[in-house]
């Protein structure tokens, strides 16, 4: 992103949110990124960047552990490793191992679920490879101590065998001396010393020539001299011999390994830039728990769409002393490119043009935000900024002439891609000349698709954001009766600047306020007491907006009960029907029995006669007319026992007989010439002409 002024990233505090990142960063690759955090333009990158922050914030909040535990600085071990003939030490081939095993590690992590489901952090190991080679390399030499091992090469195996050979002989025939001189009371110490790499012994001065040997030095207290004894210089000699041999032969293999490992530089460069970009993602998500970021929604086309957006560092601030943050909720697009912030100074006009703009640095640098999900930013290629007194010292400017500056070169190179602040739009001239070129510089930005956040306390910018397409007018809130910013943005409705009420509120002159409204434009005034009352309404409407939304959640609350206690009751009807259906079922499967067992009779019986019509009309007065009476009748003698016909008109709610199969139900509806009637839990439909109303006997008794 380019910015305008080079400052900009100072003056919208981005430089403290680089040091805060820096802060959490383990290795000095990482945090050399944190301090040049870069913003950019290009969309993919900022999705991948912000995806990865938010996978390994998730790692965190589940508890799921991330095998990145490595911290070295490789940057020298690397180096030597390009350097044709270099040398590294065991130390440093044992942080090459580390980074090996940190390696695999991160791989083996990355199953087949996880790569899918953390996309974003695989995306940074998915254009390399694990080779096992390395450190099967460094293991067939070096040993867990990161010491050169003994069968590292046969010439090794053979010196390290007659060193400690020499060693042993040379500690037998010293003890032997030391024990005797010691008798003969010359040894200011038995404990044996070494001197330049050599055993000696600690002899009293006085008796440094009485001892036969090399002398290598005294004491500084000269008391003590230190003799190697003749008896050991020729075994001195060969355990030094041999200590050379060694060494020779450790850096001779050492080399060999490092030029091994040196086909190999290019590979361990590109791991150890991954395990240092894991690390600068995990400082990513250290500072979105500070800040309580969040992921939002990034769209290639210019905009946002804030919903409860806090300034982080004011954030962090009032965590720590205690006070609220008031979050800030607003949407600049095409519809409304420019937003028109007026209100009284101090009110929070300035920091909530700082953290549209701050909010807006951090999302396209990767960083997570403070701000509701659902929030959406756009990608911006500019950012211009004018905040404060910008007076130029080096070029004899005045702070309008510098302010103009500004303008001149925010007009010229805005476009639709362009995200600009600007405080106190106009000042430092006279109101008049200074509301007319803020104007035009206004409708000049709005011309060119720039989005962007104005304040002023200019009237005719507020007239102008409220009858200009594109561009909206908001208010900071105030609380006159307190005299107390409320830090909280309003949008559509310019701002007072409480002007009069101030200076009535802390006990100036009334004779010097009327005098002061006599001097300001009557209509300006007019409008200024307007807005003041204005924003108070909204206060109170507001305040009822609130009771209301609450009670209307009540009312969602008593009506999901409702919903609750009608579904147990449907259910329970449900339950009866199917247990009457059961019932019918039951009784059909019986008649259908017994007509089976009919059936077969009259088969048997239609065999044996010979006059076949005489069988038909056996069959039809058995299985019908004879059953059928059989039936009726029955019911018949129930329904009769317990009702008595009635007759008249039918209505709702009345009690009736059906005809033909004599049960009894409640009339639900009435449909032209049929009604709805229920029988039990059935509702049937009826012809009205089958039915007859009826009354219990027992009614008729009471």
């Amino acid at each position: 992103m380019k910015l305008f002024p080079e400052s900009a990233y100072i003056q919208l505090e981005f430089n403290k949110i680089r040091e805060l990142l820096a802060n959490y960063c383990e290795t000095e690759w990482a945090t050399t990124k944190a301090n040049e955090l870069r913003i950019h333009t290009k969309k993919e990158f900022v999705d991948t960047e912000l995806r990865q922050s938010h996978e390994y914030r998730q790692l965190v909040i589940n508890g799921i552990s991330f095998p990145n535990n490595f911290v070295q600085n490789l940057s020298k071990e690397l180096k030597l490793l390009s350097i044709p003939g270099a040398v590294l030490s065991g130390e440093e081939f044992n942080h090459i191992r580390k980074l090996a095993a940190v390696i695999e590690n991160i791989f083996r992590w990355f199953d087949n679920e996880k790569q899918i489901a953390y996309s974003g952090l695989f995306k940074v190991i998915s254009n390399t490879y694990y080779e096992k080679a390395i450190p099967e390399l460094i293991n067939d030499v070096l040993d867990e101590n990161s010491q050169v091992k003994d069968n590292a090469s046969e010439d090794l195996k053979n010196i390290r065998i007659s060193l400690y050979r020499k060693r042993n002989e040379l500690r037998r025939l010293f003890d032997k001396i030391v024990s005797k001189l010691n008798k003969q009371g010359y040894l200011a110490e038995i404990e044996e010393s070494f001197m330049s790499g050599r055993r000696v012994l600690a002899v009293f001065a006085e008796q440094k020539r009485t001892v036969k040997g090399i002398l290598h030095g005294e004491s500084d207290s000269r008391k003590t001299a230190f003799v190697e004894p003749e008896e050991t210089i020729e075994l001195n000699n060969a355990v030094y011999e041999l200590e050379n041999d060694e060494r020779k032969e450790v850096y001779r293999i050492l080399r060999e390994l490092t030029a091994r490992l040196s086909v190999y530089a290019t590979l361990l460069t590109g791991w150890y830039k991954i395990v240092c970009e894991y690390d600068f993602i995990r400082a990513k998500s250290k500072l979105a728990a500070e800040i309580k970021g969040e992921y939002p929604i990034v769209v290639e086309k210019s905009g946002v769409h804030l919903v409860e957006a806090y300034h982080p560092l004011l954030l962090l601030y009032n965590q720590r002393t205690g006070k609220p943050t008031i979050p800030v909720t607003l949407t600049l697009d095409d519809a409304n490119r420019i937003l028109v912030i007026s209100g009284p100074n101090a009110g929070g006009k300035t920091v909530t043009m700082k953290t549209i703009g701050l909010l807006q640095m951090m999302v396209q640098s990767g960083l997570l935000v403070p701000v509701h999900p659902s929030s959406q930013f756009g990608i911006f290629k500019q950012l211009m900024i004018h905040i404060g007194d910008t007076q130029s010292i080096e070029f004899e400017l005045s702070t309008y002439s510098s302010h103009l500056l500004h303008m001149k070169h925010f007009m010229e190179n805005a476009n639709g891609r362009t995200l600009f602040f600007i405080d106190e739009l106009g000042s430092g001239s006279d109101p008049n000349l200074g509301g007319a070129f803020a104007e035009v510089i206004m409708q000049e930005l709005n011309k060119k698709h720039a989005i962007g956040i104005v304040t002023t306390h200019y009237l005719n910018l507020k007239i102008m954001a409220g009858k200009t397409t594109g561009i909206l007018n908001g208010a900071m809130a105030f609380d006159e009766q307190n005299l107390q910013p409320q830090y909280k943005l309003l949008l559509g409705k310019p701002g007072s600047s409480y002007t009069f009420s101030i200076a009535e509120r802390i006990g100036l002159d009334k004779n010097l306020i009327n005098k002061a409204r006599l001097l300001v434009d009557e209509d300006q005034f007019r409008l200024d007491k307007l807005l003041n009352r204005t924003e108070q309404d909204l206060r109170g409407i507001e305040k009822k907006e609130s009771e209301l939304y609450k009670l209307i959640k009540e009312n969602e609350k008593q009506k999901k009960e409702l919903e609750q206690l009608l579904n147990k009751e449907k259910h329970q009807q449900q339950v009866e029907l199917h247990k009457e259906q059961n019932k019918i079922a039951v009784d059909r499967i019986l008649y259908l029995k017994d007509m089976e067992r009919k059936l077969k009779q009259i088969m048997v019986e239609w065999k044996k006669e010979e006059n076949k019509n005489k069988v038909i009309k056996q069959m039809e007065a058995l299985l019908f007319k004879k059953n059928e009476k059989k039936v009726v009748s029955k019911m018949e003698k129930i329904i009769d026992s317990k009702f008595s016909e009635v007759g008249g008109e039918i209505k709702i709610g009345d009690k009736v007989k059906m005809k033909k199969n004599h049960q009894v139900g409640i009339v639900m509806e009435l449909r032209s010439k049929k009604a709805v009637v229920k029988i039990g839990l059935l509702p049937m439909q009826v012809d009205i002409k089958e039915l007859v109303v009826v009354k219990e006997k027992l009614e008729d008794i009471k």
